[in-house]
């Protein structure tokens, strides 16, 4: 197994960009069959509208797939955020704890990684987001169901704060042996509400 330690700089900007949505009713839309230009393009002018991030660059002649159904934000602090019309996912790659290349001898090493660095990275989304509506560990019988049916399955940590129109979850991968977990690390998302609910 091999680990890579890197300082929270990139988290902490990342966890400052998403505190500063108050409220991600204005970002969230409609689910779904929601895909292709017209759709693309209504969630970017949503979301720069809720938010002040910057798209990627697009026009009036870019060619969006009929498929695609998110796109990219730059941030004032310069995070990039992957937008789509359920979630949003920050992309802070040089930031924190990971293992990788992990082997079956490593799953309780993995384990022991994971442990150590939490406290670390949940402190900082305390820092930002306050305290959670929501904190677990997988050495709970009822840790997979606790707090929404199946949201601590693959998991060994998890956190989740309640903003208006969104969860924001804080959570690490959980080792397991069958199939071998290649990589591990402590990671974040935002789950938006569907508009309207």
């Amino acid at each position: 197994m091999k680990t890579l330690d890197r300082p929270l700089d990139d988290d902490d900007r990342a966890m400052a960009d998403l505190a500063e949505v108050r409220d991600w009713r204005r970002v969230a839309g409609a689910f779904r069959n929601q895909n292709g230009s017209a759709a693309v393009r209504k969630l970017v002018r949503r979301v720069k509208s809720a938010t002040g991030w910057k798209p990627w660059p697009y026009g009036r002649d870019t060619v969006i797939d009929d498929l695609l159904d998110g796109w990219g934000f730059l941030t004032k602090r310069g995070t990039e955020m992957a937008v789509y019309g359920d979630q949003v996912l920050p992309h802070s790659p040089f930031s924190g704890w990971v293992a990788y290349e992990i082997g079956r001898a490593d799953l309780a090493a993995a384990e022991a990684g994971l442990d150590e660095n939490w406290p670390a990275k949940f402190q900082l989304a305390c820092k930002h987001w306050g305290q959670p509506a929501y904190i677990g560990l997988d050495n709970s019988p009822q840790f997979v169901d606790e707090w929404a049916s199946g949201a601590g399955l693959d998991r060994r940590h998890l956190a989740v704060w309640t903003p208006p129109g969104a969860e924001i979850h804080l959570y690490s991968n959980k080792p397991s042996k069958d199939p071998v977990t290649l990589s591990v690390g402590i990671n974040y998302a935002v789950y938006l509400n569907e508009e309207g609910t």
